[in-house]
């Protein structure tokens, strides 16, 4: 029977170097072999850590690598390490471990035997100092998927211990998505292929943050210990995939922006050519013409135009001709009605903000100068821009740059002004109310729109234009226009200009019961005509209220649908009958909550 004394004999005796070493990592013995290889006395090592007699290098495996891989596995094949002789002669070896346990479970020692390599190990070892050093995220796994190895730079990236690591399934690193994918098995056949290129993985660092990598992987054949052994490659894509993802969100952004950019451009061009009459200028009168030569030798000019003249004598349509006759014709016509910006929605309205700017910008939005870029941006009532702010005008007119609200991005706008007003800028400047130097920079070519008074016979054939346009709008036939009727408006002196007629016109419209427009229902003392047919006559001095108007609107729009069993869009459809746009007949179906019957349908 062996005794314990026996036992330490054949250990001391063994004639390979080998060691004991306790469950603290001290050496509770060292045999001779080692002893005479190391240069050392037993007393030397004995109760030293195994650390103190290696290379830097190799202390530091033993601490990092070796020591958890056998606290985790209880063995060690051929790992490699370095000692350090009394004379400082470094001996490379190999070692293999075992932990031994009693019959009750407990730990008795660990036993290591350590073998001299030949100059191809020391290449393998070489090899794996190089390994770790390599500035690349590399991590070498045997074929039941457990960290064999890693780079230091694998370490670094993931922010984790050389021994939190080794010994442990590379899948503890991976996403909770990437775990799913590996949990039936998959793994294993991976593994088994040793082999491929360019998967796409996630990782989680220490602190919880998730890498994208891309991963490549051959197999590991540097020795015939890494049989088995997949060598993977990781490429750390995070910032790339992050700012593609963001590119893509900006984007579309990008291009959610221009699409409604280019539906408010549309929208504002329709606002104003039919706010304008489509562009039309009605007249003949030497007044007029006069005018139009104006405007003709200032269109082709990049020039900026102050519009001046009454209220409603037609500035907006001034506007319109001048841009249509412009080498900005295809551009965007951007009109802006300073009168009615809030002051303190001044900058945002005219140069846009960015999103969080101020309270209720809860998206960004465009200015009206950007709107009008490579356009024109016609600023009505533009008197009525509060002092205080007509500096941050000033700077965008002379510059042509301006900053968002909230942005400090400076952007540059190409952008032809027109001015209107129906004051007196210069007595303005006088009472301190207007810049001169806005006033300056705005009226380079002053424009005069005549007074209707003073346009002749023009109130006629405005009259009659408007006329033909109001019964086309309202689905009636062309009433007539006598002779006294043009007599009674161009003897009346017109105080609100076009404007003023236009609404006449369309009041007449909707109050003629007959063929004939009747002007004495729609303007005080117009007086009605002496051959007026008997039930005319009967109407001469009623007044209609405004509910009866829209009553009459709402009957009009009934008889239309019916006539056209309630077809609205098409080939004779109610909007062609009555000569509006289906969009437009929509709306007013709408708002007059007119329903089809059921009977029809």
């Amino acid at each position: 029977m062996i005794t314990p004394d026996d036992y330490q004999w054949l250990f001391r005796k063994f004639p390979v170097m080998a060691t004991s070493i306790a469950e603290d990592a001290v050496y509770l013995d060292v045999n001779d072999a080692m002893l005479s290889r190391l240069g050392y006395d037993r007393d030397d090592m004995v109760g030293q850590r195994p650390e103190k007699f290696a290379t830097p290098e190799s202390a530091r495996s033993v601490r990092e690598e070796l020591r958890p891989a056998l606290r985790r596995t209880g063995k060690l094949e051929n790992k490699p390490i370095s000692f350090v002789t009394r004379s400082g002669e470094v001996v490379d070896c190999l070692t293999n471990a075992i932990v031994e346990y009693d019959r009750a479970g407990q730990f008795l020692r660990t036993v290591a035997m350590y073998t001299e390599i030949s100059d191809q190990a020391r290449a393998n070892l070489k090899y794996r100092t190089l390994y770790r050093s390599t500035p690349a995220m590399l991590h070498t796994v045997d074929n039941n998927g457990l960290i064999v190895t890693v780079t230091d730079h694998w370490l670094q990236k993931l922010g984790f211990k050389r021994e939190e690591v080794v010994g442990r399934p590379i899948t503890d690193f991976f996403s909770e998505a990437d775990r799913k994918q590996y949990a039936d098995g998959s793994l294993n056949e991976l593994l088994e292929k040793r082999e491929f290129n360019n998967l796409k993985r996630q990782m989680v660092t220490k602190k919880g943050q998730v890498m994208d990598l891309v991963m490549s992987a051959i197999p590991n054949r540097h020795d015939s210990s890494d049989f088995g052994h997949m060598l993977v490659a990781s490429k750390d894509v995070t910032e790339r995939n992050r700012a593609e993802r963001q590119l893509r969100c900006t984007l579309a952004e990008n291009a959610r922006l221009r699409e409604e950019l280019e539906r408010e451009r549309d929208y504002l061009r329709e606002e104003v050519n039919v706010a304008m009459n489509f562009g039309r200028m009605v007249g003949t009168s030497t007044a007029l013409r006069q005018m139009l030569k104006r405007l003709e030798a200032v269109a082709e000019t990049p020039a900026s135009v102050l519009v001046q003249g009454e209220s409603g004598v037609g500035k907006e349509l001034v506007a319109h001709a001048i841009h249509v006759r412009s080498p900005r014709a295809d551009g965007p016509l951007v009109k802006v009605n300073c009168a009615s910006i809030p002051k303190e929605l001044f900058e945002s309205e005219f140069f846009g903000h960015v999103k969080g700017a101020f309270t209720g910008a809860h998206r960004d939005r465009i200015g009206r100068f950007q709107l009008a870029d490579s356009g024109t941006l016609f600023l009505d009532e533009v008197s009525e821009i509060p002092l205080e702010l007509q500096g941050k005008l000033l700077r965008v007119l002379q510059e042509s740059e301006f900053e968002r609200v909230g942005d400090d991005v400076t952007r540059t706008v190409d952008v032809r002004v027109i001015a209107a007003t129906n004051r007196n800028l210069e007595q303005l400047i006088v009472d301190g109310d207007f810049r001169e130097d806005l006033f300056y920079r705005l009226s380079v070519f002053p424009v005069d729109v005549p007074p209707l008074r003073a346009r002749g016979d023009d109130v006629v054939q405005l009259a009659q234009h408007f006329l033909e346009q109001t019964c086309k709008d309202f689905g009636r036939p062309i009433l007539t226009l006598t002779r006294a009727q043009t007599a009674n408006l161009r003897e009346y002196d017109w105080p609100g200009n076009v404007r003023e007629l236009k609404n006449v016109i369309e009041r007449a419209v909707i109050l003629s019961q007959g063929k004939v427009l009747r002007l004495d229902l729609s303007m005080p003392g117009f007086k009605p005509e002496s051959d007026e047919s008997p039930e005319e006559a009967v109407i001469t001095d009623s007044v209609m209220t405004d509910k009866q108007i829209k009553e009459f609107q709402k009957a009009n729009l009934i008889r239309a649908l019916e006539q056209t069993n309630w077809r609205v869009s098409g080939a004779g459809g109610a909007a062609e009958l009555l000569g509006v746009r289906p969009t437009t007949l929509a709306d007013r179906v709408r708002s007059n909550k007119i329903k089809r019957p059921a009977s029809q349908g």
